[in-house]
């Protein structure tokens, strides 16, 4: 925008001289000596006359020249530029190009950005957001990321920032991750509030899987385990609304700096673990944090200290402990099954389906928010964890199902199948252990003739292969269908190639 109104004030009214007219105005002094003497030749005088009040007929009046010439030059399609500014890479200049190699005589690069401008203004009005200190952190990964070398095999792996920004200062907290899965986001939210070393109100994440199960504008719906994060650390998580990035153009614009002072400082160099990557990252966000803000004049770290720390909330006293979660469903032998461990719950729930949260140490159960039970974790595959007061007193509240009608049910499709169900009972430190896959065999008769059943129970009883799995195989393969070869007592089975005593004579 031209300051022709300032320098005519200055001029007319103050009578300043050319020099200090453009320390004022803050341009050259040929500038402003440009400006007055097109003054003099349109013979003005201080106060300007009334239809001279709008700035566009004071520009027409002082430069019909330049009006003149733009209305000869063509103009550009506007809403094709403001499309094309849209896609990635495109720039302002680049369509400037192609625009001069179409129309060699239009518009110079400065005309075609201010004309530009003032077409798109109306399409730019936007609520400004203010951010108050300790309110709003707002987290993010990067698009792109810095490669990591394996020293053993050459592959590079991918390592993008993870970035968190407090919104009263924009104090940045960056770390690398080879991933986006929920143990690694949640990680990376524990430790940038240890870096901050306090919380904030809000935390607002983008519509990432791990954070967010289900975007939706008005109601999102947050994974477990980053819920229950949130609850840990005392704050609200609000995702931004899908497809809105100024909901968190405060991240957007320190990812885009990370992405400036951080992936492009190191793309030289090349790496061969996370950690050294993390230390080298560490080093630049540090120097990103110290370095002066162009408009305040202060360090993202100052600001921080004066206005921000003391308004977060204190740290929990325990930093929050990842935890799986899972719905399982309490099977017939009053158990549910995790990481290929069952654990008892009480019996009465049978055939319900509970909450069940997993960390290193603990297994918690729930149902419908209250805990039931919980176990130390079990690394044991195909283990059981039982609690005898999980335990029915003689299956009063679920007798149909006992170890008797289980085996005469077996009795009903053969001996051998009723001889490998009570092995398979009788094996288990409680017989209702054994429940489940006695139940997987009964069920092989939907799927298998009874007779096939009864010889692969028949092989499984003989090479003493008493499980569910083997009876499976055994039909599978149709192993049941290979005569069960009977071991002679005392003497070797006739073979052809077993020598003889005629062979020694």
């Amino acid at each position: 925008m031209r300051k022709l109104r300032e320098v005519i004030r200055l001029k007319l009214q103050g009578d300043l001289s050319g020099r200090a007219i453009g320390r004022s105005c803050n341009i050259s002094a040929s500038t402003v000596s440009e400006y007055l003497g097109r003054v003099r030749l349109a013979k003005l005088s201080w106060p300007l006359p009334p239809e001279l009040d709008d700035d566009a007929a004071l520009d027409r009046l002082l430069f019909p020249d330049e009006q003149t010439l733009a209305a000869d030059r063509p103009e550009p399609d506007w809403t094709w530029v403001h499309r094309e500014l849209r896609r990635k890479h495109v720039t302002k200049l680049l369509l400037w190009q192609e625009y001069r190699e179409t129309h060699p005589d239009g518009f110079q690069y400065s005309q075609f950005c201010e004309r530009y401008r003032a077409w798109s203004r109306p399409l730019l009005a936007t609520m400004r957001q203010e951010h108050r200190a300790g309110e709003k952190c707002f987290v993010d990964f990067s698009g792109d990321g810095i490669d990591i070398v394996d020293t053993n095999t050459g592959e590079c792996r991918t390592a993008k920032l993870f970035v968190a920004v407090l919104g009263g200062s924009s104090l940045t907290y960056v770390e690398p991750a080879l991933s986006e899965e929920l143990a690694t986001w949640i990680g990376c939210h524990v430790r940038a509030f240890e870096y901050f070393g306090g919380v904030s109100e809000i935390v607002v994440p983008d519509n990432l899987k791990a954070g967010v199960t289900r975007a939706d504008k008005y109601d999102p719906e947050l994974n477990p385990t980053y819920a229950e994060w949130a609850r840990h650390y005392d704050t609200t998580v609000i995702p931004a609304r899908p497809y809105r990035p100024r909901d968190k153009a405060k991240v957007e614009a320190a990812v885009l700096l990370a992405e400036r002072w951080i992936i492009a400082v190191l793309r030289n160099r090349t790496f061969y673990s996370l950690i050294e990557l993390a230390a080298a990252v560490k080093e630049l966000a540090e120097k990103l944090n110290e370095r002066p803000m162009r408009r305040l004049k202060k360090s993202r770290r100052q600001l921080f200290e004066e206005t921000e720390r003391t308004a977060l909330k204190p740290l929990p006293d325990k930093a929050y402990e990842l935890a799986d979660w899972a719905q399982p469903k309490v099977s017939l032998d009053y158990h549910v099954v995790f990481d290929e461990h069952f654990y008892s719950v009480p019996y009465q729930l049978l055939g319900e389906r509970v909450d069940l949260r997993a960390t290193e140490t603990t297994i918690e159960i729930f149902r419908r928010g209250t805990r039931v039970t919980s176990h130390a974790r079990s690394l044991l595959a195909h283990g059981y964890t039982t609690k005898p007061e999980h335990m029915p007193r003689g299956h009063r509240e679920y007798a149909e199902w006992t170890p008797s009608r289980i085996v005469n049910w077996a009795k009903s499709v053969g001996p051998s199948t009723a001889t490998l169900v009570e092995e398979i009972l009788q094996s288990r430190k409680y017989p209702e252990h054994g429940f489940r896959p006695c139940l997987g065999i009964m069920r092989l008769r939907d799927k298998f003739p009874i007779e096939r059943l009864e010889r692969a129970c028949a092989r499984a009883v003989k090479y003493r292969t008493c499980s569910y799995r083997s009876v499976v195989a055994i039909l599978k393969h149709n192993l049941d269908t290979v005569p069960v070869i009977e071991e002679r007592q005392g003497r070797l089975p006739l073979h052809g190639n077993v020598r003889g005593a005629a062979y020694y004579h």
